[in-house]
């Protein structure tokens, strides 16, 4: 590989190659077998071929930050990041390591599709440094997946479980729910097969219909029912009652104790990442920016020494206050009032007092003193809570 020549996607921005604080690393994989029904994020599939040179332009990318802080994440997403081989998955963690100081106890996480894994390469992998597995199961239900285009089956699913707990100790899965014409018995027996693997982590998202999706146009059409919000909110409260075992964190997600995902922390409280790749997002010195999101114009940008950068925005104060209150209430603690006024040197009742007293009253919020964080009903009607915050 050719590796030299790249200039600095973040030449523009502030003290790119400043030592900086401890930060979350994102990896985009974009590449997948085939395109599930539902899905809206920036993956493709068919593109194989394009593999070795979108792992070059990573390379170039990951080393144009070298010289910089602490880092404490790593998460490879997608798409399907196990379309990668171990060669290549171990080159781009290798480059992480170079151009950061990769904490001896960092969190290192990878997605992984049931039918994309095998015992050998699970094994390569947590020889890289992988210690947190994420498989996107979805459904227990044959016919469930079919329906959402997914290639495994619920015994694959298994299977790759199997697998995975030979060789890992920290093992998420994901699992929709409110699905077209699910039932709410289904949803209490996938529930209890999750249940029954003893997971260390669950993060459970409700269908949501995104446009230009196959599933959006089959609903357009009235080949198939639009999720019902109703039956969506009784079976989060099945899910609460069912993972009571579970540390209820944050409102998608469960954890045993301490094992809490700690880079979707950054997020949630939104501290500085950088994602590399092509649509990765990355916030830093209040400059949030993103890349190209074709992975040929990505790799293309890297080729010529150029910032694959597609957009950028400057985040005044105003908007980080807002942002910092939205994500943080999506935890269960909530937004902790002495770390926002550390933060930004203003108390949050004088920036949103009107706001947290109306949704107090209005039985959304509470407000404990140190603490501010949704009510069992603010969790169920969440974006109308965040939209109060927004400047």
């Amino acid at each position: 590989m050719d590796l030299s020549g790249a200039c600095c996607p973040g030449e523009h921005l502030p003290g790119p190659n400043k030592c900086m604080e401890n930060l979350s690393l994102y990896i985009h994989i974009p590449f997948c077998q085939s395109k599930c029904h539902y899905c809206s994020f920036n993956s493709y599939s068919g593109m194989n071929w394009l593999i070795p040179e979108y792992v070059e332009a990573l390379i170039k990318e990951i080393r144009c930050w070298e010289y910089g802080g602490t880092v404490d994440t790593i998460y490879l997403g997608g798409g399907t990041p196990t379309m990668l081989d171990g060669q290549h998955l171990g080159i781009i963690l290798e480059a992480c390591g170079h151009a950061f100081a990769v904490a001896p106890h960092a969190e290192i996480t990878i997605e992984a599709n049931p039918d994309t894994i095998s015992e050998p390469f699970l094994r390569q992998l947590r020889a890289l440094g992988v210690n947190r597995l994420s498989l996107g199961v979805q459904s227990f239900d044959d016919r469930r997946l079919k329906e959402l285009g997914r290639r495994h089956s619920a015994s694959k699913a298994l299977e790759a479980f199997g697998l995975a707990r030979t060789v890992f100790n920290n093992i998420n899965i994901d699992l929709l729910y409110a699905l077209p014409n699910q039932t709410l018995e289904e949803w209490h027996q996938v529930l209890e097969k999750a249940l029954g693997l003893e997971l260390e982590h669950i993060s459970l998202y409700p269908l949501t219909v995104e446009e230009g999706t196959l599933l959006s146009q089959e609903i357009a059409s009235g080949r198939v029912i639009r999720p019902d919000p109703d039956l969506a909110a009784e079976m989060f409260l099945l899910a609460e009652t069912m993972l009571s075992d579970y540390d209820h964190y944050e409102i998608s997600n469960w954890a045993k104790p301490g094992e809490k995902c700690r880079h979707n922390l950054t997020y949630w409280k939104n501290l500085p990442y950088l994602g590399f790749g092509a649509g990765a997002h990355s916030f830093f010195e209040r400059r949030r920016f993103s890349n190209l999101l074709s992975p040929i114009e990505y790799v293309q940008r890297l080729s010529e020494a150029d910032s694959p950068i597609g957009q950028e925005e400057y985040i005044g104060e105003a908007l980080e206050m807002a942002e910092t209150m939205i994500l943080g209430l999506r935890l269960r603690e909530g937004v902790n009032l002495v770390e926002f006024s550390n933060r930004f040197n203003r108390d949050a009742a004088s920036v949103y007092g009107d706001e947290i007293d109306e949704l107090v009253s209005l039985g959304l919020l509470h407000n404990d003193g140190s603490n501010i964080r949704l009510t069992q009903r603010g969790r169920l009607l969440g974006n109308q809570v965040f939209l109060r915050f927004l400047p």
